[in-house]
């Protein structure tokens, strides 16, 4: 069988975890790799056994005969370069956040649908064990009525970090702690707990030489009726302490912690599940704050791509967290209430 041919742009941090998924998913694999220092498409390519490098990434979407291109730039560029591939009638995978904004976000869906190809956004959090659990005892109403949830982000990222690289923690490629670092957090609360109808939001950039946030609190007030709040800091000492979600209903009280969602700390409910025998085994140690999601969602990608499945998350899906986050910022930067759909 032919197997189908990827392509990825961008080789920092997260191309990692996409080049490790597809090596383990024998349908796929990649042909060629995109990022404008030399030095970093080179290395992937050696170490991953990719044939094709470029500095360009228009010259490989010239070139190659692809049938996905990874996009894994920096958050603001997502959209320009989500385009160029969809104007080459190219399926397109975007790390998360999908754009900074929802007009680039927009502008990323309505190319895509221009050109009839696919549009995936990369939420590997919501594949998690854990997460799995915790989504079907939603779906199947053991909570009951649900009254509030909280979602904490407790990390650590060192001014090192934000030196590392010159779009880190800027409004134009980036954004800050919400945007980046909790954008999974904000869609998991969309994801489990339906849409938001407004937003109540503070942040502040008390400690890291950076134009965006590196610490915030938000109150979601979702359509349903439930609270929601989400704290989120960069500045925990001495490093990565909390990526929890907390849900509590008339029948039912449940946290996934751990680092990263990974650890399921409490799981009451009023009646019995099968579910409930595997909630042990639920629990992982992540070699990251990213878990193992990249490899099943890969794995649907490469499903949908070959007409066996469907899409886990598209660009529609995608842009609800961007929305949320945006109007987040909207309620910081005005102290208002923000309603949504903006």
């Amino acid at each position: 069988m032919e197997k189908l041919r990827l392509g990825l742009i961008g080789c920092g941090r997260i191309s990692k975890n996409h080049f490790e998924a597809i090596s383990q998913i024998p349908e796929a694999e990649y042909v060629a790799v995109a990022d404008i220092i030399r030095e970093r498409a080179e290395e992937a390519a050696k170490t991953y056994n990719i044939p094709s490098v470029y500095t360009d990434y228009h010259k490989m979407l010239d070139k190659e005969q692809l049938d996905a291109v990874s996009i894994c730039t920096p958050s603001g560029l997502h959209p320009s370069i989500g385009i160029d591939v969809a104007n080459h009638k190219i399926n397109v995978i975007t790390e998360k956040p999908m754009a900074i904004n929802v007009e680039g976000a927009d502008k990323l869906i309505h190319a895509c649908d221009e050109n009839n190809v696919q549009l995936f956004v990369v939420k590997q959090n919501r594949l998690n064990t854990t997460m799995q659990l915790l989504k079907r005892a939603v779906d199947k109403g053991r909570f009951g009525r649900i009254y509030m949830a909280q979602s904490n982000v407790f990390w650590q990222r060192p001014q090192s970090y934000y030196d590392a690289a010159k779009w880190r923690g800027t409004w134009e490629f980036d954004g800050g702690a919400f945007l980046n670092q909790a954008s999974h957090y904000v869609d998991a609360l969309y994801w489990l707990l339906g849409n938001v109808g407004s937003v109540m939001a503070y942040t502040a950039t008390m400690a890291r030489h950076i134009e965006a946030e590196d610490t915030g609190c938000a109150i979601l007030h979702f359509r349903s009726g439930i609270i929601a709040t989400l704290n989120v800091t960069m500045l925990t000492y001495p490093k990565n302490f909390e990526g929890s979600i907390t849900i509590i209903g008339e029948k039912g009280t449940v946290k996934v912690g751990g680092v990263a969602v990974n650890k399921i700390e409490k799981w009451e409910f009023e009646e019995y599940d099968d579910d409930d025998r595997i909630v042990e085994e639920a629990n992982y140690q992540p070699p990251n704050v990213y878990g193992f999601g990249h490899n099943p969602y890969y794995r649907n990608v490469v499903d949908v791509l070959l007409k066996r499945a469907e899409p886990l998350t598209d660009g529609r899906d995608g842009r609800k967290s961007v929305e949320i986050v945006q109007a987040i910022y909207l309620s910081a930067k005005t102290g208002k209430r923000i309603s949504l759909p903006l």
